[in-house]
């Protein structure tokens, strides 16, 4: 597995590359604007940011990332940090974080299965149809009505979760631990976020309305009348 670890303190990285260096590859960037252009040129499993960088915030990095199309999964390490900074981080396309201090046995089981889900495709030739939208597993792309829908990495995972159990209702607890993998109950209200973006995109500029709430209980997607 290839890393890319965007972090300033030195004697972090030298730990880290010390722990994990023994079986990944390891490459650092000492800067935002660094680690940007890293993640953008080259070829990572994980990226893991740290949120207080020299030049520019950790939110900023990930927005940048995640405006340059890049899908790799993006683990965050920072303080303390309250809920609504925790669902800003998600909302920029964070899949997970780590406060300081932590045990770096856990930091490593946690991009270990940030890279398990990111390579594991079950249904690798499926193309997911429901009315006029189309998902592609394999390409993450997205076309409703012959057209190209750009999605973030959580509402392409939302979306897909829908598609496979189409005309099921999906709890939040379900979604959270499907593409969450249900790391904290605090984190549920973002799934509503996530969704409001999503159906943005979706579903608003078409008259008929595929993904619907079920009051007190989830979501659902169907094209039934």
């Amino acid at each position: 597995m290839k890393v890319l670890l965007i972090e300033d303190n030195k004697s972090l990285i030298a730990s880290l590359q010390d722990f994990l260096g023994k079986e990944w590859v390891i490459e650092s960037a000492k800067t935002g604007e660094d680690g940007i252009r890293k993640a953008i040129s080259g070829r990572y499993d994980v990226i893991v940011l740290d949120l207080g960088l020299p030049d520019m915030s950790g939110q900023e990095v990930c927005a940048a990332i995640r405006k340059a199309k890049v899908t790799t999964p993006i683990l965050v390490l920072s303080g303390a940090m309250e809920a609504p900074t925790k669902v800003k981080l998600l909302t920029l396309g964070a899949d997970d974080y780590v406060t300081k201090p932590f045990y770096a046995a856990e930091l490593k089981a946690r991009m270990q299965a940030l890279h398990r889900r990111g390579s594991f495709d079950p249904h690798p030739s499926e193309l997911l149809k429901v009315d006029s939208l189309t998902l592609d597993p394999v390409r993450r792309q997205v076309m409703r009505g012959g057209k190209k829908v750009e999605l973030r990495r959580k509402e392409f995972d939302i979306l897909e979760y829908l598609l496979r159990n189409r005309g099921k209702i999906l709890t939040r607890p379900m979604i959270m631990d499907n593409v969450w993998n249900g790391e904290s109950d605090s984190w549920n209200n973002t799934i509503d976020v996530h969704v409001k973006y999503l159906r943005d995109k979706v579903d608003r500029p078409y008259k008929r309305k595929l993904i619907r709430t079920a009051y007190g209980l989830g979501y659902t997607i169907n094209d039934d009348v």
